[in-house]
């Protein structure tokens, strides 16, 4: 019998949300330094050397790697023999109680506040819970005296391309894996890692491939040693497979889409093969603790050696140098795909919200609260700031959430051109190329390393949006990518159709 104070267990799980916060896996950056070394297209590889930059500053800095940081994520194996008490004397509460408070013990750390997520009413007015509980609890009973945990900071760039699909017997697990990535978009900001569950029943398929994520990357010992059963020869076929799409780093193109490829699986039914997909992204973020009742988990520290090497600025030679402040429709007209800018000036923030309430003051005849005219908007929702920051960690949010928006805005406001991360979808570029703008993409999962960038912030509009309002941001070498530029012509040809390219 193991007897685990819940208090031990609260402070286990917050002091674990704050460490993921700031450090990825140690695996997982040995990964990404192999992707960079080998890399060869240019964009791509620029993108990964942001991404090993952020992670060795945000791990020194102890500020968030995403923006994003994520919905809180706990994941219980329970030996029987375990009892749970609480020092004060009071009776032993639920574990979604227990892990409830430790994520706002976490999320409103003064010396290091995470940006709040979740939304109470997912139906009704999608209201922020400000402190971004209730945490998401699985608990699984098991033989034994100890306490396992897994706790996970999981983005919504990587769980929004989830698939599902039950298929036949005879069907191909490997080919309908290959048929989602391209519809899946670079939202996912990869290279990060595909998790498979195979089998049970769909919740359990669902489940198992979350599961998988949070296993070592080893999938070049693996390629080193060779397939000993059908899961291995699955793994080893994906990985190469996925990677000779071409996707890369961002969906820019190369070598590296996917740094391993995980599954889980489970008997299932005779007549199926459930089938789940789940991508974890370059925001990896989860350890693995026990308690033994001898008070709360011990977090061990990876060696600064980790990053060594690797440098504290991202520095480009061949880059455009952009004045915000000064840019017009000709000077957006001479950029072209591929090409890196460095921009400084005064840009507006905006996401989903500030969108929607933008265009329905357009629709309604009334004056916008901000001007729109020869502006960039850049679609961010940043963390709060600490110290003598301007703003706090403030990565780019997955841009085609805000396709619907795009005609109004350019038809209507002279905007000229927007900054997020992955791809536009059709009836975007093709207004974008109708009104003679562009398309930038920041580097999704670099967010520290762009806030350095960021010397000024003030909110201009939508106060009461917190992280959504109408910011304005003052840029000093703010570096992005032009994804499409004003003709149509866009760098993510391996995700959209090639009906999709012709300039309109």
């Amino acid at each position: 019998m193991a007897a685990i104070a819940q208090e031990d267990l609260a402070c286990s799980i917050a002091e674990a949300l704050q460490f993921v916060s700031h450090h990825h896996p140690a695996d997982f950056v040995r990964a990404l330094r192999r992707a960079h070394a080998t890399e060869t297209h240019p964009p791509a590889r620029a993108a990964i050397e942001q991404m090993l930059i952020n992670s060795r500053l945000s791990a020194l800095g102890r500020r968030p790697l995403c923006q994003d940081t994520g919905v809180a994520q706990v994941f219980v194996r329970m030996g029987c023999g375990v009892q749970f008490f609480r020092r004060d004397g009071t009776p032993p509460r639920s574990l979604q109680a227990v892990a409830d408070e430790a994520v706002r013990r976490a999320y409103r750390d003064p010396a290091n506040p995470l940006r709040a997520t979740m939304v109470s009413d997912p139906l009704g007015r999608r209201l922020n819970t400000r402190d971004n509980t209730p945490a998401v609890v699985h608990c699984e009973l098991v033989e034994g005296s100890e306490l396992e945990i897994v706790v996970v900071a999981k983005g919504g760039g990587g769980d929004v391309k989830a698939r599902f699909a039950t298929l036949n017997p005879s069907d191909s697990v490997a080919d309908w894996v290959l048929q989602q990535l391209p519809g899946m978009g670079a939202g996912w900001c990869p290279p990060g890692i595909l998790g498979l569950g195979i089998g049970g029943t769909p919740e359990q398929a669902m489940l198992l491939a979350k599961l998988s994520l949070f296993e070592p990357i080893d999938i070049q010992e693996l390629r080193t040693r060779g397939a000993g059963h059908p899961e291995e020869a699955l793994r080893l076929d994906l990985y190469e497979r996925v990677n000779a799409l071409g996707i890369g780093a961002q969906g820019l193109g190369g070598l590296s889409t996917v740094l391993d490829v995980k599954l889980k699986t489970a008997p299932c039914h005779a007549a199926t093969i459930p089938v789940a997909l789940v991508p974890n992204c370059a925001a990896t973020r989860y350890v693995r603790l026990k308690l033994d009742g001898s008070g709360p988990a011990r977090i061990e520290m990876p060696s600064p050696a980790l990053w060594d090497g690797i440098p504290d600025r991202f520095d480009v030679t061949d880059a455009l140098r952009v004045n915000l402040d000064r840019l017009e429709r000709a000077d957006v007209a001479r950029w072209r795909i591929g090409q890196t800018l460095l921009l400084s000036g005064k840009v507006l923030t905006a996401r989903d919200a500030a969108h929607k309430r933008l265009v329905e003051l357009l629709q309604r005849g009334e004056p916008l609260p901000v001007e729109l005219r020869n502006r960039v908007i850049y679609y961010v929702g940043p963390v709060d700031a600490v110290g003598n920051e301007a703003v706090g960690p403030a990565g780019p949010t997955t841009a085609t959430r805000m396709d619907k928006f795009v005609e109004p805005l350019l038809q209507h406001t002279g905007l000229l051109a927007m900054i997020g991360k992955a791809e536009r979808g059709a009836d975007a570029i093709a207004s974008i190329a109708r009104h003679g703008a562009a398309y930038l993409a920041a580097t999704g999962g670099a967010a520290y390393l762009l806030s350095k960038a960021i010397r000024g912030a003030r909110v201009l509009a939508f106060e009461d949006l917190g992280m959504e309002a109408i910011h304005e941001f003052e840029l000093a070498d703010f570096p992005v990518t032009v994804a499409v530029d004003s003709t149509g012509e866009t760098i993510h040809r391996h995700l959209i159709s090639p009906v999709w390219l012709r300039p309109v």
